[in-house]
């Protein structure tokens, strides 16, 4: 590198005159040999050697060594192949070069090229391979005897300085630069620095065709600039990751030997040691059991004797690390005040009466008892009606670390009971994971969705809960992962259901079912006015004093488009209502800062709802049906089709207890027409079709038996049931009125259409004396213990007087 330092900074430049030249050069041929260049052109500066494909192109070279000087033109061409181009695809200026030493291997030809001269293709001798052309030499150093060509001399020159330290791949190409050529000529300098450059080969062939001296030189310094600018980048980002690299290596050597000190003086531990020292401390703290605490000794033996290298390492360092984590012993003390809890239900939930009574008195009793333990509380209602946000009051309620995970769709054991530590990724169970996330050992758990836990050929999650909720069984709960048993008897799981029918009998019958109906309107008024509706504004980013909403904007938004059994539906279109006022605020226009009934029917539409009324008619009687989105009100349509033939048709999406329940009213209605005054003769002439509206709808249940055989006797009677009226109710053969469930839920969906007078089964008086009072008030319900209890009500007929006459 210093022996080309010396050379170059010892250059002058002086002007070349025709008869001072530095190079002699010898005769060049008038026609020349082709050999095409694809990737960048050849400079008359250069000695390089070129590889070649030799199927196309060796008839050239074998042509080129029987002629005299052995030279042929280097030309570059337009196409990135060389290997089938036409003479259309060759620029007119290339270099004439010597050939020296061609060799054949492996499908190649490659030859050492030595530049000697530009030249410029003036005619093809041959249109197709071996290439042959009658070529020129123009003169390539015109202007050269000026000062200006002399400045620019210096300043390549001074560029080639620069990228010298940059890259010592330039400095070798000066070698054999300064071997062949004086740098005192400044045509072969300028080719030379162009040769160097990483330019993209247009830009090369635009120099190389550049005969004014000056031009030329212009040219070049353009690019020999941009490539020291790209150099001198390059050279930047590789010192930045060299310092990187060596600072990070001598921190790590530093940091190394300063273990390697502190370890030497007893200053430090290694890894392991640290590791078990703090098994140790965490150890200290807790009271674990006699099984446990042997295991954790043994694993701590096994630890110490292992490599920190090997997999059975890492294995048991995992698990101590779980095993030392969980809360032994440690339980958080409940706060039993019930003035408290009450306080907490109210300020979470309005409505919901009696489910607020139920777990007052729950904790109560844990309040007598001194603890709150073994307990599965199991939360059943439609979907919105706020079961989670009860679980989570019923935790602060308590004191208590909450913690919740939905069982929906779970179908691996493993989630409830863990994996065993037979392979890697192994964990506990989600109870585990539970328990150690809350910190103690009596948290409250919420286990969501429990109706809607699955079964596959990984095990059967439900009856893996058995295990977990049974007071009988879970004080000694035995995690697959951790293999020593934990008390978790203590916990207080708190379970939701849409319904009960999913829920594996066994594991129901260790909870105790606390049931969830839908609210009524007033209800849902008052839960929007203190709780959906704050937390939109909320969301918005609004005060409360910035957007209101009236009293008959709410009842219209939850009876025109939320008149589900829970609230979430009327959350969203409170949101809606919400959203659509920040818009109108954002666009600029003043909007009303309280919404009333027309404001809502503006920004939400027309109502999806309107005050539907029952329908009526012979044969036409309203039921009342559960569902799992709480209580529906079930029209049922019967009709004589024809009196060809007797017979009995069904529609409407019918289950099959459903059905059976139509074709037992159907028989005992038939049986006892003389009893109820119907036509003797109606169904043995009749066909009749029963119907129950929304076929879409799957139906299923025995309650409406009742109501069935009522709208059968309504035909056979001719005579409409006059009055709004709702019924269920499951009837037997002998004419029973039996019991059904969901009375809360029908109840309130017979209020929605303002039915207020029912029929129901006597055995269900008890269920319906003890609703609230504001759903059973205004609403009469006649209680039947046999069929003819339902005629009596429903055919009932007065005289002059107003006096009752018996159907009879």
């Amino acid at each position: 590198m210093s022996d080309v330092n010396e050379a170059i900074e010892g250059v002058v430049i002086e002007p070349i005159g025709s008869s001072e030249l530095a190079l002699t050069v010898q005769t060049l041929p008038d026609t020349l040999y082709l050999l095409p260049l694809s990737e960048r052109p050849f400079f008359p500066a250069q000695t390089l050697p070129l590889l070649m494909n030799m199927a196309p192109w060796l008839d050239t070279v074998e042509k080129i060594g029987e002629t005299a000087q052995k030279m042929v033109g280097l030309v570059m061409v337009r196409p990135s192949s060389t290997d089938d181009v036409k003479p259309q695809d060759f620029y007119a200026t290339g270099t004439a070069v010597h050939m020296h030493h061609p060799v054949r291997a492996d499908g190649k030809i490659q030859f050492i090229a030595e530049g000697q001269k530009r030249f410029r293709i003036v005619k093809w001798l041959s249109d197709k391979a071996p290439y042959l052309a009658q070529v020129e030499y123009p003169n390539d150093n015109r202007g050269a005897n000026t000062d200006e060509v002399k400045a620019y001399a210096m300043a390549i020159i001074n560029s080639i300085k620069e990228l010298l330290p940059l890259n010592p791949l330039y400095s070798e190409e000066l070698k054999f630069f300064l071997n062949r050529f004086s740098p005192n000529e400044p045509s072969l300098l300028t080719d030379f620095a162009a040769s160097l450059t990483t330019a993209p080969k247009e830009k090369l062939q635009d120099v190389l065709e550049a005969l004014n001296l000056r031009r030329r030189m212009e040219k070049v310094l353009v690019l020999i600039k941009k490539e020291l600018d790209v150099a001198r980048l390059q050279s930047q980002i590789r010192e930045q990751v060299d310092e990187k690299m060596t600072k990070n290596q001598r921190e790590f050597f530093l940091r190394e030997q300063l273990k390697a000190i502190q370890k030497e003086l007893g200053l430090a531990k290694d890894d392991k040691t640290a590791e078990i020292d703090r098994f140790h401390e965490r150890l200290a703290k807790l009271e674990l059991t006699e099984a446990a605490q042997q295991r954790v000794d043994e694993e701590m033996q096994k630890l110490s004797m292992l490599e920190t290298g090997s997999p059975e390492y890492a294995v048991t360092r995992n698990y101590l690390d779980w095993l030392t984590q969980l809360p032994w012993g440690k339980y958080s003390k409940d706060k039993l005040d019930l003035k408290r809890a009450r306080k907490i239900l109210d300020r979470d939930h309005d409505g919901l009466e009696d489910v607020k009574e139920r777990i007052i008195e729950f904790l109560a009793v844990g309040a007598h008892k001194g603890e709150i333990a073994g307990s599965i509380v199991l939360l059943v209602g439609p979907p919105g009606v706020g079961k989670t946000s009860i679980g989570r009051s019923i935790a602060d309620a308590l004191g208590r670390e909450f913690y919740r995970f939905s069982l929906g769709g779970m179908r691996d054991e493993a989630e409830i009971k863990g994996h065993r530590r037979t392979y890697i990724g192994a964990m506990p169970g989600k109870f585990v994971q539970a328990i150690k996330e809350c910190g103690v050992a009596n948290p409250v758990i919420m286990l969501d969705e429990v109706d809607k836990i699955g079964a596959s050929y990984q095990g059967d999650p439900a009856s893996s809960l058995l295990e977990v909720l049974d007071p009988e069984q879970n004080s000694d709960f035995l995690d697959h992962y951790l293999d020593v048993r934990f008390d978790l008897s203590k916990v207080l799981f708190v379970c939701t259901a849409n319904q009960l029918d999913t829920i594996p009998g066994p594991l129901l019958d260790r909870m105790e079912v606390i049931r969830l109906a839908g609210y009524i309107t007033s209800e849902k008024v008052t839960i929007a006015k203190h709780h959906l509706w704050p937390k939109q504004l909320e969301k918005a980013g609004m005060k409360r004093g910035e957007l209101a909403i009236s009293d008959a904007g709410l009842k219209h938004v939850v009876e025109g488009y939320a008149r589900e059994a829970g609230v979430r539906n009327l959350e969203k279109q409170l949101g809606r209502l919400v959203r659509k006022s920040v818009v109108k605020l954002m666009n600029g226009e003043q909007g009303p800062a309280r919404l009333g009934v027309e404001q809502v029917e503006t920004y939400l539409g027309k109502p999806l709802f309107t005050n539907e009324k029952p329908l009526s008619g012979l044969g036409v009687v309203t039921g009342l049906a559960w569902t799992a989105m709480g209580g529906v009100t079930l029209s049922i349509e019967a009709t004589r089709v024809h009196t060809r033939n007797r017979g009995f048709k069904l529609t409407g999406q019918l289950g099959d207890v459903m059905k059976e329940s139509a074709e037992i009213a159907y028989s005992y209605v038939t049986s006892h027409l003389k009893e109820f005054k119907g036509d003797l003769k109606f169904f043995d002439e009749a066909f009749v079709h029963l119907h129950l509206p929304e076929g879409a709808t799957p139906k299923d249940g025995p309650s409406a038996g009742v109501t069935m055989a009522t709208a059968l006797l309504s035909l056979a009677r001719n005579q409409k049931v006059a009055r709004p009226l709702a019924m269920t109710g499951e009837l037997t053969l002998t004419g029973e009125v039996l019991a059904i469930g969901g009375v809360r839920e029908k109840v309130i969906a017979a209020r929605r259409i303002k039915i207020m007078e029912l029929i129901m089964p006597e055995a269900n008086r008890r269920d319906f004396d003890e609703l609230p009072e504001h759903i059973r008030e205004g609403v009469k319900v006649h209680f039947a213990r046999q069929f003819k209890d339902v005629v009596k009500v429903v055919f009932a007929e007065k005289d002059s007087e107003g006096k009752v006459i018996s159907v009879f």
